[in-house]
């Protein structure tokens, strides 16, 4: 199928992603990796759950570690404004899909919902506001993270998960197409102005594939490896350090101690432009995954993390892409 034709004037105003809510098994296990290894800054903690910002970042919160099954309980987003949270209710209830307000601690009113595949969804337009700490350099430790950057998605049906997501705003910057089919394997999409937001990539799903992290340079990836192989995290990098071929993002993906998956990434590109045409790439391609053309282990394709109370399919899509011995 073809990628849809972008909707300029959507029928409400995503600013960008916000947040994820992560169910972990050991508080004390995750807190170590997220705020002692990546260098998340605790805004928020006590006996079930620890809110983490990183340091560019405004917000109260951009992943909240909450015990319990090893699962993810939401992903979030930001809308412009009050308006566009009545308009996304209008939108998601006239799509026959679940719509309530809810009363989430350090936002203002939000709007919980899914996604046609049963992904569960939140929107707000308002997050209670900290003081910045981006020049409090005695706090930048671990990989010194930016900001969140976007989540990646397994998805059954990519075509079915790209149009919906396009029909509210959300534009394709890069997309694999199985040359066979014609299907998208995978796409890429954004509302921020980089590469993605949102991505999705063919599988079992829905099931979130990983959450990733903004960064300043190269270099930090390299410190977060020497710092993970000499603390006892050697067994959780999965893939990387490499440069995609797709974005031409530096990326590192690593693993929690339940089996969540982060990428650390920079080095992305503008695509704030109206008209700017997105990038095609055949799912054979050596380079599509990584520029230098290593394939990703077969980890990388099948594992994630499950929605809490969200059955899974198969992809309907059997195309394989190039998967490292």
């Amino acid at each position: 199928m073809p990628v849809p034709s972008p909707v300029l004037y959507p029928p409400f105003n995503v600013v960008r992603l916000s947040h994820v809510d992560l169910g972990v098994t050991d508080l004390s296990a995750s807190r170590a990796f997220y705020v002692d290894t990546l260098g998340l800054q605790v805004t928020h903690e006590d006996d079930t759950a620890i809110y983490l910002r990183a340091m560019e970042e405004r917000g109260h919160h951009c992943v909240i570690l909450r015990k319990g099954k090893a699962e993810v309980g939401v992903l979030g987003f930001k809308v412009y404004a009050e308006a566009d949270l009545d308009a996304a209710h209008a939108f998601f209830k006239g799509e026959g899909l679940p719509v309530e307000w809810v009363a989430k601690p350090f936002m203002g009113r939000t709007l919980r919902t899914a996604d046609p595949l049963g992904t569960p969804l939140e929107f707000y337009a308002q997050m209670d506001r900290l003081a910045p700490i981006h020049q409090k350099y005695a706090l930048y430790s671990g990989v010194k993270p930016l900001r969140i950057d976007h989540f990646n998605c397994f998805s059954p049906d990519v075509d079915a998960s790209v149009a919906f997501y396009n029909s509210f705003g959300f534009r394709v910057t890069e997309y694999t197409e199985d040359a066979v089919s014609g299907r998208l394997w995978a796409a890429w999409m954004h509302r921020k102005g980089g590469v993605h937001d949102m991505a999705f990539t063919n599988g079992r799903g829905p099931r979130l594939h990983h959450l990733a992290f903004w960064v300043p340079t190269p270099m930090n990836i390299i410190d977060l490896l020497d710092l993970m192989s000499t603390t006892g995290y050697v067994a959780n990098i999965e893939r990387g350090p490499g440069r995609h071929g797709i974005s031409n993002a530096f990326f590192l993906y690593v693993l929690d101690s339940d089996g969540h998956r982060t990428e650390i990434y920079c080095s992305d590109y503008q695509t704030v432009d109206p008209d700017h045409e997105p990038i095609k790439w055949d799912l054979k391609d050596p380079q599509r995954q990584t520029l230098w053309g290593a394939p990703a282990p077969k980890s990388w394709f099948e594992n994630g993390s499950t929605f809490a109370g969200v059955p899974t399919q198969e992809p309907s899509l059997k195309a394989q892409p190039i998967v490292a011995p």
